[in-house]
């Protein structure tokens, strides 16, 4: 896979995916502040569907370069794992909180 454009669509695929679950994150934990924690655990259900697309991205990209196919990587795919990275700390994060606004409710 040598085609920059091709990797280009595959780092926006990331970027997207993987903005789809911080704001779902991010909507999770205004819903558990709100008291809504049934609405907060469908949106982390639903951060974890958009992490599995772009999981589905990743993967392929990693089986591609494991069964020898070289590409050079665009800084656009660096980025987009970093943007995916930091979604997935956002989002266990937001496990976390979620967490503790039900221990603050229960108080």
């Amino acid at each position: 896979m040598n085609n920059k454009e091709e990797l280009y669509n595959l780092a926006f695929q990331l970027i997207l995916h993987a903005g789809n679950a911080k704001s779902l994150s991010m909507e999770a934990m205004y819903a558990a502040k709100e008291g809504n924690f049934t609405e907060a655990e469908t949106k982390l259900t639903e951060a974890d569907s958009a992490f599995n697309e772009a999981h589905h991205v990743q993967t392929d990209l990693i089986q591609k370069e494991a069964n020898g196919e070289k590409f050079d990587l665009p800084l656009m795919m660096v980025h987009a794992q970093d943007h995916l990275m930091t979604s997935m700390t956002l989002k266990d994060l937001a496990k976390e909180i979620i967490d503790l606004h039900k221990l603050i409710k229960k108080v």
